[in-house]
């Protein structure tokens, strides 16, 4: 059995799971001081509009994620480039949210249970995240 799986490899691979997760809340984190509303109540409350905003983020972080993991050499370069990739993330997000759509007030149409507007931050994450991540290829 220990030639399947060392407690190195184990103790490794718990170590990328820990600051990838960590790195997911910070992104999470970071994108909520983006947001003018509490994210997590109007999710309690049954706001789809929100929680695909928020999930279309998470998607696209997680995206960036599994990218900057297959491209690291090592912990410290998967974290430099992981916190890279959020900050690009939030970037995007703030330029579609206030200079391509500036006629929109996006996080009022969102709040107010747009599922139009939620459905196209949602997608617009999921392709910011596949953007930031193959850009981390290169």
């Amino acid at each position: 059995m220990n030639d399947i799986i060392s407690l190195g490899a184990f103790l490794n691979f718990l170590a990328h799971v820990g600051t990838g997760f960590s790195l997911m809340i910070l992104g999470l984190i970071a994108f909520a001081l983006t947001t003018k509303f509490s994210e997590r109540k109007l999710i309690k409350e049954g706001n789809l509009a929100v929680a695909l905003k928020l999930w279309g983020k998470a998607i696209g972080l997680a995206i960036v994620i599994y990218t900057v993991w297959s491209g690291s050499i090592s912990l410290i370069d998967a974290i430099i480039w992981g916190l890279v990739g959020i900050a690009a993330q939030v970037i995007a997000y703030l330029v579609i949210e206030y200079i391509l759509t500036p006629s929109i007030d996006v996080a009022k149409k969102v709040e107010e249970g747009n599922l139009a507007i939620g459905f196209s931050l949602f997608s617009a994450s999921i392709v910011v995240g596949i953007i930031v991540a193959a850009s981390l290829t290169y």
